[in-house]
């Protein structure tokens, strides 16, 4: 994994850990974002005495310039070890993520289908939004010398007050990689297994509905149950639907695991 530079972090946006009982939850974030943004949703599925981690995506959660030197590869690489160090701790795992950290649950469903239980997504990203970034692939490090940022939309909340603990612009670079995610992702969801618990803003300022239908459509060997949310924008794990989105997924992992109460049907 590529270092990133020695920035000081975003206040609050540190990973989070918590050792609980044996059945682990791991929680990943978005695109320029940060723990921050999953932070109640961790400390909620802590309460009810789960194991939880929260990794900080490299590149995250210190300044726009230190994604730039980061790829979708080195994201969920951290995703990756966050997976197998949760899981030599725990009998049961369960992996959610909110927008490209839906991605990110995804895929690490796909590969560890023997690990995790059940996957639960929150506006999730698996598909261009920017007709652009395929043209800056090829040539993103150019790029990013002449273009090394675009103004980013950070904290779509629609409850007022509320920051994102992310970054307000797009480093170029990094956001040229995230279709090599995207595309793996759809490319293995006719092989997902694990259960899936999708959660849709009506009203989303950075992600648009197509990501969702490829999922439904895709993932033809599991169940996908979608939850639409009326009253919050992109970032809904700091919304107004917060509670719906804790309450949900806590419900989903005593109803899917796989030993003990709640085991599947």
């Amino acid at each position: 994994m590529r270092p990133t530079a020695d920035t000081p972090p975003i206040p609050g946006a540190e990973p989070y850990s918590h050792r609980g009982s044996e059945v682990g939850v791991l929680l990943c974030h978005g695109f320029t974002g940060s723990p921050h943004s999953m932070r109640p949703w961790a400390e909620h599925l802590a309460a009810a005495g789960y194991s939880v981690e929260v990794p900080l995506l490299p590149g995250h959660g210190t300044h726009w310039r230190d994604m730039n030197l980061t790829t979708s590869d080195d994201w969920y690489e951290a995703v990756e070890l966050a997976l197998m160090e949760l899981a030599s701790r725990c009998d049961e795992v369960f992996v959610m993520g909110l927008s490209m950290g839906g991605a990110l649950a995804l895929r690490a469903a796909q590969e560890y289908p023997d690990l995790v239980c059940g996957v639960v997504v929150v506006n999730p990203s698996l598909a261009l939004e920017d007709p652009r970034l395929p043209l800056i692939a090829p040539v993103r490090k150019l790029v990013a010398r002449i273009l090394p940022s675009t103004p980013g939309l950070s904290s779509d909340v629609a409850k007022t007050g509320v920051v994102e603990g992310g970054y307000s612009r797009v480093p170029t670079a990094a956001a040229a990689t995230l279709p090599k995610l995207w595309r793996a992702v759809r490319a293995g969801l006719p092989d997902l297994r694990a259960p899936v618990l999708a959660y849709r803003s009506l009203e989303d300022h950075v992600v648009g509905p197509r990501s969702l239908r490829l999922l439904v459509r895709g993932a033809g060997a599991t169940r996908v149950v979608v939850h639409p949310l009326y009253r919050s924008y992109h970032v809904a794990t700091l919304d107004h639907d917060a509670d719906v989105i804790l309450e949900g997924s806590l419900a989903f992992v005593r109803e899917w695991r796989r030993s003990g109460e709640g085991a599947i049907r």
